[in-house]
């Protein structure tokens, strides 16, 4: 579904991301972490448009989308969230998602249908009228989620959507993520809670330093040295390998 091809993103003398290759399967949850600094942010902004890449290609489901503005990406389907989140504060829970949907919809009608189903599986039905920036954080992300449903994604690329959650809050995205996998969604994610990505993603792809240090499966990929010394550390090391074994049984 989507192709990263050797990209490459300078900022004068900095290289913050260094010829990074993968791929997207249509399904799928891929996983996209590493420390402070990696270059995952920018990653995003990339693939998005948000950035134009210095060198290298950008492929969604077949089109080259590498000089496309976002809106155009989104357009077609590939739509992200952000580690701040961005939502009109001012507006409603309602007209904060109705502005997503009418990236899809133009008809009113059908736009409000679809703000309501979107706003009904984030878990915010109660809060429809609420102003949004009355909301807690883990409720703004959950809003900013519900919003780039409302666009009716095929790949939604999530930026770090977890951080600063409770462990229930966690838990709650988590479920959420894999009810909407099942719906059709495929999912790239930047995220640094590994208990929470690592359980889920059927591939996870390492940055260091804009660099790509690996890309294979979970129980791999925490086996894996480099990713260890880099990231993850010996002691989280070791722990996701025994729950690796675990969930292998």
């Amino acid at each position: 579904m989507l192709e990263v091809c050797e990209v490459s993103k300078k900022f004068g003398s900095l290289v913050a991301n260094n010829k990074i290759s993968f791929n997207v399967e249509e399904g799928s949850i891929v996983g996209l972490i590493g420390p402070n600094g990696a270059g995952k942010t920018t990653l995003f902004n990339c693939i998005t448009g948000m950035y134009r890449p210095t060198s290298g290609r950008v492929s969604f489901q077949g089109i080259d989308i590498t000089n496309l503005p976002p809106y155009k990406v989104a357009r077609l389907g590939a739509v992200r969230t952000f580690q701040i989140v961005h939502s009109l504060k001012e507006m409603s829970v309602f007209d904060n998602v109705l502005i997503g949907a009418y990236l899809r919809e133009k008809n009113t009608e059908k736009a409000r249908e679809l703000t309501e189903q979107c706003i009904e599986i984030c878990y915010l039905k109660k809060l429809r009228d609420n102003r949004a920036g009355d909301l807690a954080i883990g409720l703004q992300k959950r809003l900013e989620l519900a919003r780039a449903l409302a666009t009716n994604p095929k790949l939604l690329m999530l930026d770090e959507c977890m951080a600063g959650l409770t462990s229930t809050e966690v838990n709650e995205s988590v479920n959420l993520i894999k009810s909407l996998r099942d719906k059709g969604i495929t999912f790239l994610i930047v995220e640094h809670i590994m208990e929470a990505v690592m359980p889920i993603a059927d591939k996870v792809v390492v940055l260091n330093g804009g660099v790509k240090i690996a890309e294979d499966s979970p129980e791999a990929v925490v086996q894996d040295n480099r990713v260890i010394e880099a990231y993850l550390g010996q002691k989280y090391g070791k722990k996701c390998q025994l729950n690796s074994k675990e969930r292998g049984k």
